[in-house]
């Protein structure tokens, strides 16, 4: 299985998501520098969290027409598995790639700190490896986290089934308390139809082995290795 992580300008969570599936996961991984076609045979594509490429303007608004994104928009048609962490979810939503906007989070605050989400959908490549209703802590880092997408929009992700994190207490109560950014519906991850693209806000890569202090987030990189397995 080969993991690619794509560096933007300003990138500083790519190292990290190479690390986790390159050292943790024990599987091949390469950067994919933003202004190449090439995505180098990859099974799994990681837009990474972490970076600050043209967020004057809108977070990934500029990011977006990299070249490396039109052959994302490409593989995930055709199939690919694609992960869009924290400024990559937001990046995903503006590429069209998954419906909604990130907005400024209900505080007006960048927040930092390990929260729980509850997983809502299991039957994805990214959360076999998890049960329906299990709560996992992973931490965020963001300041536009705050996910909202229109009426039609929602009651659609919900009636698919396409929510897969929603914040949550650590005993899975979905609550608006719960909630770190003011997401509507408690949304912290989605995925698109063929459900081979997923965004989320928290950050897996964060909480993959014990020297972090938690290793919830490596049952999403452990889903992913083991749909590859299948193949």
């Amino acid at each position: 299985m080969k993991f690619g992580v794509i560096i933007f300008p300003g990138s500083n969570c790519d190292h990290d998501a190479y690390w986790t599936a390159e050292h943790v996961l024990k599987q091949e991984a390469t950067f994919l520098w933003h202004e190449s076609h090439d995505l180098q045979n990859c099974d799994v594509v990681i837009v990474p969290g972490g970076f600050s490429y043209g967020d004057y303007l809108r977070t990934g608004a500029i990011a977006k027409f990299s070249p490396v994104m039109e052959s994302v928009k490409k593989f995930a048609a055709g199939g690919g598995l694609v992960i869009g962490i924290c400024n990559g979810f937001q990046i995903l939503c503006e590429s069209g790639l998954l419906p909604g906007a990130l907005m400024r989070n209900a505080g007006l605050k960048y927040v930092c700190k390990p929260v729980y989400v509850r997983v809502e959908n299991s039957d994805t490549p990214f959360t076999n490896a998890c049960q329906e209703g299990e709560v996992l802590c992973i931490p965020i880092g963001h300041m536009d986290g705050n996910y909202f997408c229109d009426e039609s929009t929602l009651a659609e992700l919900q009636r698919d089934n396409r929510i897969v994190f929603r914040y949550s207490t650590p005993a899975g109560e979905v609550t608006r308390e719960a909630s770190p950014n003011g997401s509507l519906d408690n949304i912290a991850g989605i995925c698109c139809p063929g459900r081979n693209v997923l965004g989320m806000m928290p950050h897996p890569e964060r909480a993959s082995e014990p020297a972090l202090g938690c290793v919830d987030g490596f049952k999403i990189f452990e889903s992913l290795a083991g749909v590859m397995a299948a193949k």
